[in-house]
């Protein structure tokens, strides 16, 4: 069984309280929970409906917690093959219908995916510079007014499209939920 440090605790919805688990991996950072409450707090409690896409899926707490809250569809990516394998695993334990997971580079997933999404997690490396191409990237595969949570050691530069709607810090992270406002122009 993993150690306690590779484990995760869903916090609200139908797997409130379920844990996830996942290989030790040194960039492997789940979104700790002080963070996922505030951030569920903004989007609110429940998700009904709505389609997201968890970019750099990782431990999976954001995208099993969406589905948790009744997300309709949950698009996880990870590329790393172990982490890839415990998604699978945690899916199965959750009887997780509404994930689909993809095996695939994050960049390579948006220049080949047509999905439109209603809520978009970025959590990527913090030492890799992916933010200003996925934030490019991105504004095809939004709908109108959709939400992208950011996590990174500081805020990004962004475009005029994107409208900070709020902002925190927890330790060595900042995190951002941006409206995407491209559709409106």
């Amino acid at each position: 069984m993993p150690a306690a440090k590779n484990r995760v605790r869903i916090i609200g919805g139908e797997w409130r309280s379920r844990i996830i688990t996942f290989p030790p991996k040194a960039d492997l950072r789940p979104t700790p929970d002080r963070v996922r409450e505030t951030l569920f707090n903004w989007l609110g409690q429940t998700l009904d409906g709505k389609i997201c896409l968890d970019l750099f899926a990782g431990s999976g707490a954001l995208g099993f917690e969406s589905a948790s809250r009744g997300a309709k569809r949950v698009v996880m990516v990870e590329h790393d093959s172990r982490a890839f394998r415990a998604l699978q695993a945690n899916a199965a334990a959750l009887g997780a219908g509404a994930v689909e997971l993809r095996r695939t580079d994050a960049l390579e997933f948006l220049r080949a995916d047509y999905t439109v999404y209603d809520i978009v997690f970025l959590d990527p490396p913090f030492r890799a510079p992916y933010l200003p191409r996925l934030l490019a990237a991105l504004g095809a595969r939004l709908a109108g007014g959709a939400l992208v949570h950011i996590e990174a050691p500081c805020a990004p530069a962004l475009s005029p499209q994107w409208q900070v709607r709020r902002s925190g810090r927890a330790g060595a992270v900042t995190h951002q939920l941006l409206k995407w406002t491209g559709h409106e122009a």
